[in-house]
């Protein structure tokens, strides 16, 4: 069963992570969906023109580091050839995981 997103509180950190290799049609951001949503991120992932999945992610620490860590692997039809995070400064507020 899915968690319930939770709002952002004062220990929320926000990242961005663009993920490369064979990442679209097969999956990818549905998949991260389930798994935000499964550690209590909320965000957004969607898919860049050129090739590679862009997620936005706010939570935890620990539930943005395991999130990474399920990116490096993606759905079992990806082929993750690099992950790239950047930790930005300012929240976005999100109240919910959603694919765009």
């Amino acid at each position: 069963m899915d968690e319930k997103p939770s709002a952002p509180g004062p220990e929320t950190h926000c990242w961005r992570l663009l993920i490369s290799g064979r990442v679209q049609g097969v999956g990818y951001r549905l998949s991260a969906r389930h798994q935000a949503r499964r550690l209590g991120v909320n965000g957004l992932a969607r898919n860049l023109r050129d090739g590679t999945v862009e997620i936005i992610a706010e939570g935890a620490l620990a539930a943005l580091t395991e999130l990474e860590l399920w990116c490096r692997r993606g759905p079992p039809l990806a082929d993750v050839t690099e992950v790239r995070t950047e930790r930005l400064s300012e929240r976005r507020g999100f109240m919910d995981f959603d694919v765009g």
